[in-house]
């Protein structure tokens, strides 16, 4: 219910402010588990994407969002619970185990599921590698991926501005990639690693970043 008033209210009003252009909403399955894959500029992206989006998309986000004290603290709870984001524990490897369990969780109940593959926020604007666990959830749950491209959300908040800019984005949604099963003539980390990178090309073509075929080094959840 929350998100539904969000969505009415704050969608025609970003619309309205920042006058983004969005491209290929019709790629995206209007009902069904998807998963949003898309490149990371900046943080206002999990709030973007929700908000253009033709449906509800669940992100995660790190706990400690939702902790944070005084007023623009509870207000910045307040948003990401009504634009469904689920807080998280990040920094180990357990933790990220149970994030993908959890996305794998929120799939199954046949919603969207939003993730960046980079793994963090690009701090140059180039596009890194793609970590596989967005492959491990196309296979697991068998859910299509849309591949996203954001282009200018870093110039609305660039890394350490707090307060975000009027400047125009573009959003582009791509059309549905289906990444096969594993062949059991193909181990299942190489068949991950393909899939991912063929995500990634997918993310690139609409983004037309600059690819670099090393990780992100700073690891965040949004």
């Amino acid at each position: 219910m929350l998100h539904s008033v969000v969505r009415l209210v704050a969608a025609p009003l970003a619309r309205f402010v920042y006058r983004p252009v969005v491209e290929g909403r019709e790629n995206v399955p209007k009902c069904g588990p998807v998963i949003l894959a898309s490149n990371h500029l900046s943080f206002i992206d999990s709030v973007v994407i929700p908000l253009v989006a033709p449906r509800p998309v669940v992100f995660l986000a790190k706990a400690e969002y939702f902790r944070k004290d005084g007023v623009k603290g509870r207000m910045m709870a307040a948003v990401f619970t009504a634009l469904g984001a689920v807080p998280v524990e990040r920094g180990t490897h357990r933790a990220a185990k149970d994030s993908l369990e959890l996305a794998r969780r929120i799939l199954s109940d046949g919603k969207a599921f939003g993730i960046y593959p980079e793994g963090s926020r690009s701090r140059d604007g180039r596009l890194y590698r793609g970590r596989t666990g967005v492959a491990w959830l196309a296979f697991s749950t068998g859910a299509p991926v849309v591949p996203v491209a954001l282009v200018g959300t870093d110039r609305i908040q660039p890394i350490g501005v707090r307060l975000p800019r009027i400047k125009r984005i573009t959003v582009r949604f791509g059309e549905p990639l289906r990444p096969a099963y594993p062949s059991s003539s193909l181990p299942v980390a190489q068949a991950r690693r393909v899939a991912t990178d063929e995500i990634m090309s997918a993310i690139q073509a609409l983004s037309g970043q600059e690819s670099m075929a090393c990780y992100s080094e700073i690891a965040s959840a949004a």
